[in-house]
């Protein structure tokens, strides 16, 4: 670096300020660590890739909903304070233990999970949202989406009840404007390329910024950059054959850098690297997620049946509640052929439906008979889905009640293809059938942690100086994956590894 290299990069920071914590990242996990830290009484950057209206991360594109612990509607109460006297009688919220949480989390990942991890996500979830609340961010009951009303009363089911108000851009406005508040700057368009590490540690992070390399110093470093899902290459490296295909729902930004920074430094990589959190998705969506363009995934194939293109059923679309096995279901479309599928629904289920089904861009089709509807959609096997329908039709256990709210256990035996619950037999047109491909929205592997979100080296110890949270933290997800628990583990992780930090430059300082 020349003199006037020097003198341009002394006057940059300058201009920022002595910093204790910088935060790479400015999703909801980053986000929460930046909040945490100044709560702490650090003085924080974050440094962001994206530019100012793609910002986010992963958290913008998503529906906003948290998994969180509650005993009843009082627990609910602290985390949504405006929930009206009507809203409570009309309604059956439930429970949802710790002991659920936890076991949901290592049911879905075949019991390969951190059981130490997911006990500090299950331990804090309720603390970390009351925290999110006091912050400024709002809640509501997502009646829309995770409750039906059935004899005049609405009934949550599968665990996931709240979310941030206006979705994920609304969480992630409301984290920002808290930021805002509390002083915290944000560096857009900055990519943090490399760490500034020696034998004692993480001293900063180079980043680029308007065309410019720089180094920027600070106390500790607070890692959440996000996994790899936007990286075609790594995706077909490490997730396998084609997965390079499937579109991503989410940012363009997170492909791998903040992982590759922490390796570089010698962390531990650890988690399912070759898993991911993938959807079923509109298969003529664009080729990144667009904050303007919501509703494409498509998670109401528990109401309907799904077929590939040889008109063959190969999901079992009841298992069980979407919020549990909609992770796995873009896995099973991309092996299809073409890795391309069809929802098919009737009018029995039809207003069962998100509001993501209703949007204007949708691969779309209706027909008032199956075989007008076989027609139209064109590049399937009209006679194999048309023999699918027939023995789906013969098959439904009809003097089973159908009920959306719970395992019915209504199916379909002797199909090769089972359906454990919410059969229906497809007799009631219009019929319509909705195109949909994969759509991966995160990725599972990453940097190993410890309870208190600090990096684990390869060698043993921890690594001073440097945390790490949301999707760049593995061990937490293999395989499958509960709604909501990405966002809540990103804020705990987030509101831990903030403290961490803000703790760790204070020590530094002080020697």
């Amino acid at each position: 670096m020349d003199q006037r290299q020097q003198g341009t990069a002394m006057a940059q920071e300058e201009a920022l300020g002595a910093i204790d914590v910088i935060v790479v990242g400015a999703g909801n996990a980053a986000m929460c660590a930046a909040l945490s830290a100044q709560e702490a009484g650090a003085r924080v950057l974050v440094l962001e890739r994206a530019p100012e209206e793609d910002r986010g991360g992963n958290s913008a594109h998503s529906g906003g909903a948290f998994r969180t612990v509650y005993d009843g509607v009082e627990d609910l109460q602290r985390i949504v304070p405006d929930l009206t006297d009507a809203e409570i009688a009309m309604t059956d919220f439930g429970t949802y233990t710790r002991d659920t949480y936890f076991d949901d989390c290592m049911r879905l990942s075949n019991w390969r999970a951190n059981a130490d991890l997911i006990q500090v996500l299950v331990d804090h979830s309720l603390p970390t949202m009351v925290w999110m609340r006091e912050k400024g961010v709002r809640f509501v009951p997502i009646y829309g989406r995770q409750a039906f009303k059935l004899d005049g009363k609405f009934k949550f089911w599968g665990g996931l009840t709240v979310e941030a108000v206006g979705g994920g851009r609304g969480l992630m406005d409301m984290l920002f404007a808290s930021a805002a508040k509390r002083g915290i700057k944000v560096l857009y368009g900055a990519r943090a390329v490399s760490l500034i590490a020696d034998d004692d540690g993480v001293h900063g992070v180079e980043v680029i910024h308007q065309g410019k390399r720089r180094a920027i110093r600070s106390g500790a470093v607070v890692l959440g950059a996000g996994g790899f899902h936007a990286n075609a290459e790594w995706r077909a490296r490490y997730l396998g054959q084609d997965w390079d295909l499937a579109k991503p729902r989410g940012t363009r930004f997170n492909t791998g850098d903040g992982i590759q920074m922490a390796r570089d430094v010698g962390a531990l990589s650890y988690g399912h690297w070759s898993g991911c959190h993938a959807v079923a998705y509109d298969r003529c969506a664009p080729e990144f997620g667009e904050l303007g363009l919501a509703g494409q995934q498509k998670n109401g194939f528990p109401m309907g049946i799904m077929v590939n293109l040889r008109g063959e059923r190969f999901f079992n679309e009841g298992a069980d509640f979407r919020n549990y096995i909609y992770a796995t279901l873009g896995k099973a479309v991309l092996e299809q052929p073409a890795g391309l599928a069809w929802q098919i629904f009737d009018q029995h289920v039809a207003h069962l439906l998100s509001d993501e089904y209703r949007i204007r861009q949708i691969t779309k089709i209706e027909a008032n008979t199956i075989e007008e509807l076989a027609d139209r959609m064109g590049d399937v096997d009209r006679e194999g889905f048309l023999r699918t329908v027939r023995e789906w039709n013969a098959a439904v256990q009809r003097d089973v009640p159908f009920n959306p709210n719970i395992r019915d256990g209504r199916g379909v035996p002797g199909l090769k293809v089972p359906k454990t619950n919410w059969a229906n037999p497809l007799d009631k047109p219009p019929f319509i059938a909705i195109g949909i491909t994969c759509g991966v929205t995160c990725t599972y592997g990453g940097i190993r942690v410890d309870e208190t979100a600090m990096v684990v080296s390869e060698d043993g110890p921890r690594i001073p100086g440097l945390y790490a949270t949301g999707e760049m933290v593995g061990g937490l997800y293999y395989t499958g994956y509960p709604g909501g628990a990405g966002l809540m583990s990103g804020s705990v992780f987030g509101r831990s590894a903030g403290a961490g930090a803000a703790a760790y430059a204070r020590q530094v300082s002080a020697a």
